[in-house]
């Protein structure tokens, strides 16, 4: 039996295959509002045959968003748009599906990848972010304003606002993102946090403030549903966060009831110097794994379903987070299930697409003469 194919239990909820859809930001939100394309997006995904579709990175205040097209879900309005894209996802497919929660950072205020990506100017729409220190991301970039104990207490609560937005939503789990140089990293990170307080410094210093957003989504989000978090394993920069931090921050998590590590890396300075390859941070999540036991979601050009059963099978990971790869091949479920001998949940009205040779990729349907 295919290992990819086969069920994953976290808490309450049980996930018919071991396939994740990674958040992938889409930067089409209209002031944190999901739109038409969230509807179409998350639809197709949600017919992808995977275990899990996670949303993508969703601002816990207008604030923290990368762009100003950021998804959000900061109050009523950003809540009120996300219920029918999710109650169309729930009426056509039985995957679980989970949020991403984030806060940008030093890394808000943000062009849209696709318009270069750099900062947007104060005149032009942007403002102001706010970060660990007051240390750009990029020479020549306006500064951050340092968060204050009051900006602390209003962004930890702002994340358990959003954890129970999630909740009245209907949303199976939360990932609390903590990579790719947004604000719980720079926290992690001692290239983005040179803070003198109790904030900063130390290993116990640095993780303290994402540690204390752990807790609290974690206690306002229902027991029996699973909090997982993000995390960049490695800033790839020398003297920069790396794997052994990233292991001891996973075993304080672990004490904290964490339910998956989806074990990523850099994105905290684009001085980073990082070595391309298919599986190139599979290493990483295998010794999160190893280390702590933890279930992990191991990610980055993983494109082959063999490959993919390759690294559960030998134990480096327990799922499979895809993100380019699906969005340039939304039915790589179907396509990996029917190399591998595994199964996949899709709709009726797609049975039919059911290649002759592959008579048992959605069970054993059968169809009558018309």
């Amino acid at each position: 039996m295919s290992v990819l194919f086969s069920p994953f239990k976290l808490r309450d909820l049980t996930l018919a295959n071991r396939v994740v859809i990674a958040p992938m930001c889409q930067y089409s939100a209209e002031q944190g509002c999901a739109t038409d394309w969230h509807m179409i997006h998350l639809g197709n995904m949600a017919l992808s045959g995977a275990g899990m579709l996670i949303i993508e990175a969703t601002a816990v205040e207008a604030i923290g968003r990368i762009t100003p097209g950021d998804l959000g879900l900061y109050d009523d309005a950003t809540e009120a748009a996300l219920k029918p894209v999710l109650a169309a996802v729930r009426k056509h497919s039985k995957m679980a599906v989970a949020m991403q929660i984030a806060h940008a950072g030093r890394k808000a205020s943000s062009h849209a990848p696709w318009d270069g990506g750099q900062q947007v100017p104060l005149d032009k729409g942007g403002w102001i972010a706010e970060a660990p220190s007051a240390i750009p991301t990029k020479p020549g970039e306006l500064p951050p304003k340092a968060i204050d104990a009051a900006g602390l207490v209003r962004i930890r609560e702002a994340f358990v606002a959003t954890a129970k937005r999630a909740e009245r939503l209907g949303i199976d789990a939360i990932e609390i993102h903590a990579a790719h140089g947004y604000l719980l990293h720079e926290f992690l990170s001692p290239i983005a946090n040179q803070r003198t307080d109790d904030y900063g410094g130390s290993l116990e210093n640095r993780m303290r403030f994402p540690l204390e957003v752990f807790d609290a989504v974690r206690a306002a989000f229902p027991a029996h549903k699973p909090v997982g978090v993000r995390v960049s394993a490695s800033d790839w920069i020398e003297g920069g966060w790396d794997v052994e931090q990233t292991i001891a921050f996973t075993q304080e998590l672990k004490k904290r009831g964490v339910d998956w590590m989806d074990v990523s890396s850099g994105g905290v300075s684009p001085q980073q110097k990082i070595t391309l390859g298919p599986g190139y941070q599979v290493p990483f999540a295998d010794a999160v794994k190893a280390a702590t036991g933890l279930p992990t979601m191991a990610v980055g050009l993983i494109t082959e379903a063999k490959q993919a059963e390759d690294i559960l099978a030998s134990g480096k990971a327990d799922f499979i987070a895809i993100a380019r790869g699906i969005l340039y091949d939304p039915r790589w479920p179907w396509h990996a299930a029917a190399e591998l001998g595994g199964q996949v949940n899709a709709p009726p009205q797609y049975w039919r697409s059911q290649p002759s040779t592959q008579k048992a990729l959605f069970g054993d349907i059968t169809f009558g003469a018309r």
